[in-house]
Order: structure tokens, then C-alpha cells, then sequence
């Protein structure tokens, strides 16, 4: 039973948050910043490393796509370590290792050491996201307090994903491409501060040990899917997507059958039995496929189509960052007077009236337009993000949090590389059909 469904039985009222919890909210919002500061951050950095460390074009791949790869391949190893050895404490690890990480792509001499560099701070990232929502799932039992908590937890991420590009241009106008990466070495010595101070220490009493081989074939499974998406991304249909979707698939199998063997599994199957657990992930799944996908628009949009510089570029995509900001903040009101459920379908009802008012915008280039309909998505699916959230790591028990936590992020993770994949495929192709008659012959 879910802590709103035991609420509604007439159950014991849950506990309320003090001071010290909200306080240390404030200390998780820190490592929820930079986790998305660094998937946008190095876009701006590109063209000043690549004239530093001239990389190949291969190199240059690796070293935009291994923090993401890394990081969706180990949430489930680190949520559920931590579940094991305790949440508080996988976080001070992963701040520590993320802060010291971060000096060395800063510092990087070649283009093959930033590329390991990025790939140790994606594995140090995997432990940040699960880490804190566990221990909000934990340090906030009362389902309106938590709630309200999730929403702060996802609005330090998009104001993270609205930073990133306005920190990281002002950087680059003035320091060296590393100095992107040095903004986290001050934000994680004040987790490393205030953290043992501020955060409790939660971790399942009854954990047994971490099932290595688990771990290897999660990272495997998930790996080989989201490179297999990539690459259908980049380079279309072919025989080295469909092999990596097809072994992550199969490695995917194999891991399941693990679980159902083991007495005490990496992930327990049964939450994909609940079907609070089981709808809430789905939708979250879908609503960051739509997310992803149209972000990738907006920022090609704005250069290619607009000729905006980057700078600029990210300043009009701040709006929309704080729409999601706002419609965060604003979930847990909505449910004093409607039910999760209702707000919701209605969030994804106002994203779909956004993504109408999109393809005007598109059509009659009012800018105006366009950016009123990115606003009016961001402000539908924030709550949606909000309360499937709640929903996934409430429907799990206390001490199988950081499992969920992890389940819930690598949903969003894939969510948004398929997103990414699939309408930027549908985008390649309808661009290419519009040019083909207006190119010569021949031209490939």
C-alpha cells in the first residue's frame, strides 16, 4: 500500500518534516544541479577543446556521449548500493569522486584522457540522483511534505538543464574550456560540509550482499541499449543499432532470470506488479520521450534556423526551464483540490495544447508563438514528472528506495534518448525529403 492510499484508510497520520529536513532539501538540491548542468554544459565547450585536443570525430563522440552512457548503465548498481551500505553515505562517495573527477577533465592533456575523465564523473553522477531521492523518500513521510519535496527535487534539475548553458557561455567568455568543469568542485565541498551534518543515514537493515554479476549485466543491458538508440540516432537503420538493441535485449533477459533466482535480487520484480509502481513509470517514460525530443528542436531551431550564438541560444531556452521550475513548484497545491491522477491527465493535457500550438509556430515562424508554446509544455508536464515520481518511490518500501529511485531514473534516461532517437530520425527524414528535389543530382 502506498503512503497515500494508508493515508486514506484512516491509518496512523505519518510524521512531519522538521527544520533539519528541510533544511537538508536545500543540501540535495546541490548535486541535483550539477548532475544537469554536465549533460549540457560541454555542448558549448566543444569547439574550444576540439581546437585544444583536436580530437578525431570519434574521440569527440565519446566525449560528449560516455557521461550519459555511464550514467544510465550504473543508477541501478548505485540505488541499490545504497540501499546497502547506506544512502548518505554513496552520496559523500559519489560528491567526492564527482568533485575530484571534475578537476581532471578540467585539467585533461588529451583528448583520450578527458574521454576517461568524462566517463569516471558519469559513474560518480549515477550515485547522485538516486542517492537524494531515496533520502527524501526517507526523510519526508508525510505524502503532501514529500511531495512538495519531490517538486523542489525536479525543479533543482531543470533550473540545473536552464543554468548550464548560461553559466557555461559566461565561462567560456572569459576562462579556458575546463573551467566548465571546475563549477562543481565548490558546489560538492559544500555537500561534503553540510551533508554529515545535515542529511540522516538510512540504509535496509536486512540487505544482503551486492550480487556482482547483477550489477555487470544491469550495466551491460543498459549500455547497449542506449548506445544501440544513439547510434539509430545519428547514423539511421542499420546492422550496428540493431545488434546493440538486440544484445541489450537479450543481456536484459538474462538479468531478469538472475533476479527471479536470487533471494535477494539487485531489483525486486515484484514493484513492476504494483500497479501504481508499473503505470507511474510508464508515463514518466513517455513524458520525458516528448521532453527530450522537443528540447532537441528548440536548440537546433535557435541556431540553425534563427542564427542565434550559443549564448543567446541558451538564454531563450530559460523560459521553458523555469516553466518547469514553476509547474514543479505549483503540483503539490494541485493536489489539495484534485487527485494526483486528475492532475496528471490534465498536465498532459496542457503539454499536448502546447505541442498544438507548436506546430503553428512552426508553421507561421512567430517567435512569440514559439516560445509561448514551449512554456505552456514545460508548465503540463512538471507536474506529470512530479507526481509519477512521488508515485514510484512511494509505491516502493522504505528500504527498496534507492532500488526505485534507480529504476525511476534509468526510465527517464531512456525515455529521453529514445526520444531523442525517434523524432530527431522522423526530423533527419522529413529534412531530407523537403531538400532532395532542391539539390543536384548525384549529390549525396
Amino acid at each position: 500500500m502506498t503512503d497515500h492510499a494508508a493515508g486514506a484508510a484512516g491509518a496512523v497520520p505519518p510524521p512531519k518534516a522538521s527544520r533539519r529536513e528541510w533544511i537538508g532539501l536545500a543540501v540535495l538540491a546541490l548535486p541535483c544541479l550539477l548532475y544537469s548542468m554536465d549533460l549540457t554544459v560541454l555542448n558549448l565547450a566543444v569547439p574550444h577543446l576540439s581546437a585544444d585536443l583536436k580530437p578525431t570525430s570519434a574521440q569527440l563522440l565519446w566525449i560528449v556521449d560516455i557521461y550519459g552512457f555511464l550514467v544510465a548503465g550504473s543508477l541501478i548498481t548505485m540505488g541499490t548500493l545504497g540501499d546497502r551500505i547506506g544512502r548518505r553515505r554513496i552520496l559523500m562517495i559519489g560528491g567526492t569522486a564527482f568533485g575530484l573527477t571534475s578537476v581532471l577533465a578540467a585539467f585533461a592533456p588529451t583528448a583520450e584522457a578527458l574521454i576517461a575523465a568524462r566517463a569516471l564523473l558519469g559513474i560518480a553522477a549515477a550515485t547522485l540522483a538516486p542517492s537524494t531521492l531515496s533520502l527524501i523518500r526517507n526523510m519526508f513521510h508525510d505524502p503532501q511534505q514529500r511531495t512538495f519535496a519531490i517538486g523542489i527535487w525536479i525543479a533543482s534539475f531543470s533550473a540545473g538543464g536552464a543554468l548550464g548553458p548560461l553559466i557555461g557561455g559566461l565561462l567560456l567568455s572569459w576562462f579556458w574550456w575546463g573551467s566548465v568543469f571546475l563549477v562543481a568542485v565548490p558546489v560538492m565541498l559544500l555537500l561534503l560540509l553540510l551533508g554529515p551534518v545535515l542529511l540522516p543515514e538510512y540504509r535496509d537493515p536486512q540487505a544482503g550482499r551486492l550480487d556482482i554479476p547483477s550489477a555487470a549485466l544491469s550495466l551491460g543491458a543498459v549500455l547497449a541499449v542506449i548506445y544501440g538508440i544513439k547510434r539509430f540516432a545519428e547514423d539511421g537503420a542499420g546492422p550496428v543499432p540493431a545488434a546493440a538493441l538486440l544484445g541489450g535485449l537479450v543481456i536484459g533477459a538474462l538479468f531478469v532470470r538472475r533476479q527471479q533466482r536470487l533471494a535477494d535480487p539487485l531489483i525486486d520484480l515484484a514493484l513492476f506488479r504494483n500497479p501504481a509502481f508499473s503505470t507511474a513509470l510508464a508515463i514518466n517514460v513517455l513524458g520525458l520521450f516528448a521532453a527530450f525530443g522537443t528540447f532537441l528542436y528548440l536548440a537546433q531551431y535557435l541556431q540553425l534556423v534563427l542564427g542565434m550564438d550559443p549564448f543567446r541560444a541558451g538564454l531563450w531556452t530559460a523560459p521553458s526551464g523555469l516553466a518547469f521550475v514553476a509547474g514543479s513548484m505549483l503540483a503539490p497545491a494541485l493536489v489539495r483540490w484534485m487527485r494526483p491522477a486528475h492532475v496528471v491527465a490534465g498536465g498532459m493535457a496542457l503539454a499536448a495544447i502546447g505541442f498544438a500550438l507548436l506546430g503553428q509556430a512552426a508553421g507561421s515562424g512567430s517567435f512569440p508563438l514559439l516560445m509561448t508554446a514551449f512554456i505552456v509544455f514545460a508548465l503540463g508536464l512538471a507536474p506529470v514528472f512530479t507526481f509519477t515520481t512521488d508515485l514510484i518511490v512511494g509505491a516502493a518500501p522504505p528500504e527498496r528506495a534507492g532500488a526505485a529511485a534507480a529504476i525511476s531514473e534509468t526510465g527517464a534516461e531512456t525515455g529521453g534518448a529514445l526520444g531523442i532517437a525517434i523524432l530527431g530520425s522522423i526530423a533527419t527524414a522529413i529534412y531530407r525529403g523537403a531538400m532532395a528535389p532542391q539539390l543536384p543530382a548525384g549529390l549525396p
